[in-house]
């Protein structure tokens, strides 16, 4: 079994199974994602085939699932075969009906942090930006939102990365901290984009203290929402006795919000692990797995259906893990 270097060029569709160390294999890797979303079982001649990651609840026939794959050492594992997966619905075996790994156009909201800690922050964090940028693809459209005691939209869907870039270049740190509000209103834009599968990548370095919306209110949106949500959290260490009580919970709110929906939070402290950490996300989005299942539950009943995906063992390999949208609401009649 070969471990073999990434690249961005090289599809992985057609390798055999192989563990893909994705950028620097000493950093700390990424995992984490899922979509789950449902399509019409008898397809329409006149659409495009429906992509990875789709989230058209319009029945309940068939429900995607994109699952990331790594291995004891959050490496991303590529490769697999469709027998190797099982799947289940409220814990009951589902048959895998659709199998694949496809790097299908992306709508992403960028949503940057732009609050007064983040000053010396900046500079990374726009490189950041910029890495994770590299990996998009010609189809992929972004929108940017900045935050700091509101949130507001600087550049609305384009698909001209240099537009994102120049806006940042300009963004200034001030004012407090309204993440939830940014979370809010990037994913209500999320509702105008042009690609199925979606995602948003969030840059804080703290916790919220500006935002009119609760908590519990964002969570709850997200968990509806067909959107991945990726965070990076640029945090100071531990010992820092300049951490506010926001600053403290900023780790577990990001990781919370964005696991709702199968993402992760990808802590940082070294500023500089910020572009390759960023990097690292947008290679993850490009190396996703996709499950098709008719649910044996055909109820269109409204409730919340948890899913669980595993990995048989496979000999000569340790155990991995899989990481996914944890369910998704079926529809009602």
């Amino acid at each position: 079994m070969a471990i073999l270097p990434h690249c961005n060029a090289c599809s992985h569709h057609a390798l055999p199974v192989c563990l893909v160390v994705a950028l620097l294999v000493a950093a700390p890797i990424f995992a984490a994602d899922a979509n789950v979303g449902v399509k019409p079982r008898i397809p329409d001649p006149n659409l495009e085939p429906l992509p990875s990651g789709a989230n058209i609840k319009v029945d309940v026939e068939l429900v995607l699932v994109s699952v990331t794959v790594t291995d004891p050492m959050n490496r991303l594992v590529t490769g697999l075969e469709k027998e190797y997966f099982k799947i289940f619905e409220d814990k009951a075996e589902q048959d895998i009906t659709q199998f694949g790994m496809e790097d299908a156009p992306l709508s992403l909201g960028l949503v940057f942090d732009a609050s007064s800690s983040m000053g010396h922050k900046m500079s990374k964090a726009r490189e950041a930006v910029a890495q994770f940028l590299k990996t998009s693809n010609p189809e992929d459209e972004f929108l940017l939102v900045q935050f700091n005691n509101r949130p507001e939209l600087i550049t609305d869907f384009t698909d001209r990365i240099e537009d994102i870039q120049n806006r940042l270049t300009f963004t200034q740190s001030k004012g407090r901290t309204a993440l939830l509000d940014a979370v809010y209103l990037s994913i209500t834009r999320m509702k105008e984009a042009r690609h199925t599968k979606k995602a948003l990548l969030v840059i804080s370095d703290g916790g919220d203290n500006s935002s009119r919306y609760t908590e519990r209110e964002i969570k709850r949106l997200v968990r509806e929402a067909d959107v991945q949500i990726y965070a990076i959290g640029i945090f100071e260490p531990i010992s820092s006795r300049g951490r506010t009580p926001e600053e403290l919970n900023g780790p577990s709110l990001l990781t919370e919000i964005a696991e709702q929906t199968g993402g992760r939070q990808f802590p940082v402290e070294n500023l500089n692990e910020l572009p390759d950490v960023a990097a690292k996300i947008g290679v993850e989005l490009r190396n996703q797995y996709v499950l098709g299942y008719v649910p044996i539950n055909q109820e269109k009943d409204g409730r919340w259906r948890r899913m669980k995906v595993e990995i048989k063992k496979i000999r000569g390999m340790p155990r991995l893990r899989t990481h996914y949208r944890q369910g998704y609401y079926a529809p009602t009649r």
